[in-house]
């Protein structure tokens, strides 16, 4: 019997190491610059963003607020999930939680990969919305940058505008910049949250 027990488990065991080992890895996403075949010069340029490679697909956020018109200080948290319309248009919806409790964004975003120009507005569950448009550019090293500054708006009786500086670090992760103007105000910081893909999530 004991013997019976041992060739069984050993059965499972190497079944188990079989499945292991021939179940299929997800390719990880490539960088949009093109292999070069040698190192990069100056005067090498990315080539359009393709913003339907990079952005379909969840991301996670982390986000360290100061107390401001926005809210309180504390940190929120998030996901992020980007989906594609058609060869332009894309849609994001936001689920977060913050110190002020859960809220959600919707985005309706352009994009016009000949004219290298990027349009979003952004619809916020805790009462206002804003238009946000930027140029896109993009370096050698494959990081491209995109520099939003929206319309004012209106909340909680203070007229704000925000800044989201985008950088585009790798297929996996990007970082935003964020810094917001109150009643006319200078822009000040508003914390530097990371983005990063869930990309076994992404490729089903």
């Amino acid at each position: 019997m004991q013997l019976m027990w041992t060739l069984v488990v050993g059965a499972l065991i190497g079944s188990s190491a079989v499945g292991i080992a021939q179940a299929p890895q997800q390719p990880m996403p490539k960088g949009q610059m093109p292999d070069l075949g040698r190192p990069t010069r100056p005067g090498d340029v990315a080539p359009p963003f393709d913003f339907s490679a990079y952005f379909p697909g969840a991301w996670t956020f982390e986000w360290d607020v100061p107390e401001g018109p926005l809210g309180p200080s504390g940190r929120i948290t998030g996901t992020t999930t980007y989906k594609k319309i058609d060869d332009r248009f894309f849609e994001a919806d936001t689920t977060a939680t913050g110190p002020a409790g859960p809220f959600k964004l919707h985005e309706v975003i352009g994009y016009n990969r000949e004219e290298k120009f990027l349009s979003r507005f952004v619809t916020d569950s805790r009462g206002f919305a804003y238009l946000q448009s930027s140029p896109v550019s993009g370096d050698a090293g494959g990081i491209y940058y995109i520099y939003f500054e929206s319309s004012p708006f209106t909340y909680n009786g203070h007229t704000i505008r925000i800044k989201h500086n985008l950088r585009l670090l790798s297929p996996l992760n990007y970082r935003v910049a964020i810094s917001v103007s109150d009643n006319g105000g200078p822009f000040v910081n508003y914390g530097n949250p990371w983005w990063r893909k869930d990309a076994a999530g992404s490729a089903r």
